[in-house]
């Protein structure tokens, strides 16, 4: 597989990542099973994955110690990429950026994947009681002592996204000025697909003016864009796509023209071609700093993502893509 750079240090990671979260957050819980998690991420690493994200939060906690079964014996082919900063409660989630915190909850996903040292240790939310220059204080230190490679901020403005406009990110830019100036941003985690390219405007080309790599959120629209979702076809409760405006079966099958537009590209490059592999191809088409990082519970799945990276699309392809429209949702 491809390989590309995270930032301007040496780190360097398969073109294509692996999202770990669905094997133990979110979507189906009746779905998941340790074993079939850990030959999931097995065959990722077997087809050139290296990227494996994680938090402490998926679980809570259960998520890297899955990935921590899968670590003891393949350490070297994996970058680990986890992450602080929300913790989980009865029912919701708060934000935690105190120093103290910081360290402790780093030891403790050290201990959980079974390493001496995390590649990528991400802020997975700030905390708006703690200036957010303390709290990546907390985390440079993390990497002066040694137990941490790289630092990345998940950038995920989930409602400014929803009211809409061309400035969604602006909050975020402003915090990564901010942590800049404490200590290099290596990577920004966002989400970006076909169907949600918000990204493009502003956010990644602040990322690429300093040389910052940009992690893929989402890719693959939580599934939609794989083409396997009917809609009105319903989900389990516990998934929150039973609770997300972009899956009521009136947006889902407003949104169809999407799947449509990525189905027909697929089939002018043969029929093993999938959706999802054009939706990946199309994130791997933004730039050489853009990693797509899909998640996958199963192991054909992250087989099928890998092999993404090997997909070529053309000017037509692209200039298909580029006309579809991007998703609409019940508050637009």
């Amino acid at each position: 597989m491809e390989r590309r750079k995270i930032g301007a240090g040496a780190l360097d990671v398969g073109a294509v990542g692996l999202g770990c979260m669905p094997m133990s957050w979110g979507y189906s819980s009746s779905q998941r099973r340790g074993d079939r998690s850990v030959r999931t991420v097995h065959a990722a690493l077997d087809a050139g994955t290296s990227l494996l994200d994680t938090a402490d939060m998926y679980g809570p906690f259960t998520n890297e110690l899955l990935l921590g079964r899968v670590l003891r014996e393949r350490r070297a082919d994996a970058f680990v990429s986890t992450k602080c900063g929300l913790l989980v409660g009865d029912g919701h989630i708060v934000a935690n950026g105190r120093p103290g915190y910081v360290r402790r909850a780093c030891d403790a996903s050290l201990r959980r994947l079974q390493t001496d040292v995390i590649d990528l240790y991400q802020l997975h939310r700030a905390d708006p009681e703690v200036p957010v220059e303390e709290t990546w204080g907390a985390m440079a230190d993390l990497v002066t002592a040694g137990k941490v490679r790289a630092l990345g901020l998940c950038a995920v403005d989930a409602r400014a996204a929803r009211r809409g406009g061309t400035d969604v990110y602006a909050a975020t830019l402003r915090q990564l000025e901010r942590v800049q100036q404490v200590f290099p941003v290596s990577a920004v985690q966002a989400e970006l697909s076909v169907w949600s390219p918000r990204a493009l405007d502003r956010l990644l080309p602040w990322c690429r003016a300093r040389g910052v790599g940009f992690l893929a959120a989402l890719p693959l629209g939580s599934g939609f864009l794989t083409g396997t979702l009917t809609p009105g076809q319903g989900f389990e409760p516990d998934d929150p796509r039973a609770r997300h405006p972009r899956f009521t079966a009136e947006m889902m099958a407003a949104n169809q023209p999407l799947v449509v537009g990525l189905r027909r590209v697929a089939a002018r490059h043969g029929e093993h071609v999938t959706p999802a592999q054009v939706a990946l191809a199309w994130v791997l088409a933004q730039g050489g700093d853009v990693i797509p990082v899909p998640g996958a519970k199963r192991e054909e799945w992250a087989v099928e993502n890998a092999r993404a990276a090997a997909l070529r699309l053309t000017p037509r392809d692209l200039a298909e893509l580029a006309a579809l429209p991007t998703a609409r949702e019940s508050w637009d």
